[in-house]
């Protein structure tokens, strides 16, 4: 497994990971179906965040294939610069075997080189899995979106999870 920063040119294949993603996990934010997003929006977007200095999308590759992602997301307020926002997600069958820790290492040297202190991100409360990968990589909870989601007729909470490094 590789884990590397996304290239405009991976835009067809990212669109298609985040797809899957969403498809078969009940936790991420956009329901199946419900992305609207075009191959070249994502590429564009792709090339913004890369010019922007305070944010990256980390892939985890296997066999050339996109398997898994970490976006982080930072702060274009000054106050706000030192901070980034995480969504991640990966493929259901490379869940539970590492390649969320690998992305989170990762992600750290990233940050460590762009004097990023603050790592934050929500996660659905019963997403137990998710929220024992954040713990493992040194995330508390700070708090809880009550009644945050709405997954399947039912609301769910979120939790607040931070890293100071």
């Amino acid at each position: 497994m590789v884990i590397r920063e996304i290239e405009p040119s991976d835009a067809e294949g990212f669109l298609r990971l985040t797809k899957q993603v969403e498809d078969t996990s009940e936790f991420m934010k956009w329901e199946p179906e419900e992305r609207k997003t075009k191959p070249e929006q994502q590429g564009k977007m792709i090339e913004n965040i890369r010019k922007s200095g305070n944010a990256v999308i980390l892939a985890a590759e296997n066999n050339n294939e996109l398997i898994g992602f970490l976006i982080a997301m930072g702060g274009s307020a000054a106050r706000k610069r030192h901070s980034v926002y995480i969504v991640t997600g990966m493929l259901a069958k490379y869940r539970g075997k590492g390649t969320g820790t690998k992305l989170f290492e990762a992600l750290e040297k990233w940050a460590a080189e762009q004097e990023i202190h603050r790592l934050e991100l929500t996660v659905a409360t019963p997403n137990e899995a998710g929220v024992a990968l954040y713990k493992k990589m040194g995330f508390e909870v700070e708090g809880i979106k009550r009644h945050s989601l709405f997954i399947n007729g039912n609301y769910v909470d979120e939790y607040y999870m931070a890293k100071l490094i």
